[in-house]
């Protein structure tokens, strides 16, 4: 983006639109365990945002001018998307008990440090996280797609709908960075080795592993859940120096073994 672009796309960033969403009418339409044990899922990993934001905010990412306003713009939007699907989950009759975000184990200590500390040292950090911000926006619109289809509920078709929205111009910003950013052979290269090494679906470290198992059979396994994990990973390959990258495929194969 230039910086016209992203003074455009910040003068456009709104809370999600809720308007006409016919909330009487979410207990009249059945959802299944697994789909309401999706959305628990999803409402919790969106409501984690501030979390993610806090590290982000320990790195030099907060140094580049467009990066900072997408991030507040960012920020901002996937807030509401978490109240909204707590809306809705209220509305079935299945309330959400918010959580504390402000304590960390250790593995969640240990990452936020790292990530710090591997920002501090390489001055291509930013696209690393461009590339992981591409990867995670591309697999939450697709994940939000899948429940879409299978919930087969017309509230939670609409919400998600909107919801979407947001996520694909978030994937856009996240995607356009990466492209540029990685045109460097050895800031693509580092990149990739820390993708390889670390990567995991939204929620990992988050959520309890057998929840992102779960989440990850749920959604992307079958021949359109495979056909939709298929999708992340050919548009990822794309990006320079991610040319036969292994992801949500190959995660979905690892939590079927599991199983």
């Amino acid at each position: 983006m230039t910086p016209a672009d992203i003074d455009a796309y910040a003068a456009r960033s709104r809370a999600l639109d809720l308007s006409g969403i016919d909330w009487d009418d979410v207990p009249r339409h059945p959802l299944s365990p697994e789909v309401l044990r999706t959305l628990r899922y999803m409402q919790d990993i969106e409501s984690h945002t501030i979390v993610y934001l806090r590290t982000l905010l320990s790195t030099r990412a907060m140094d580049d001018p467009e990066v900072a306003t997408f991030l507040a713009c960012w920020f901002y939007e996937e807030t509401f998307h978490g109240r909204a699907l707590a809306r809705f989950l209220a509305a079935a009759g299945h309330p959400v008990t918010s959580r504390a975000r402000s304590s960390e184990n250790l593995l969640q200590w240990a990452e936020a440090r790292a990530t710090a500390v591997v920002a501090m040292l390489w001055p291509d950090f930013v696209g690393v996280h461009m590339a992981w911000g591409a990867i995670n926006e591309l697999t939450t619109l697709i994940g939000y797609q899948r429940l879409s289809d299978v919930a087969c509920h017309p509230v939670l078709t609409e919400l998600l709908a909107r919801i979407m929205r947001d996520e694909s111009k978030h994937f856009s910003f996240y995607y356009r960075q990466a492209e540029r950013r990685l045109a460097r052979p050895g800031a693509a290269r580092v990149a990739r080795l820390l993708v390889d090494r670390f990567w995991a679906p939204v929620g990992s470290r988050v959520q309890p592993d057998e929840e992102v198992r779960f989440l990850t059979r749920y959604l992307m396994t079958g021949e359109d859940g495979r056909r939709a994990a298929r999708r992340v990973d050919e548009q990822i390959r794309k990006l320079p120096g991610f040319g036969d990258v292994q992801l949500l495929e190959a995660f979905a194969d690892r939590a079927l073994a599991a199983a």
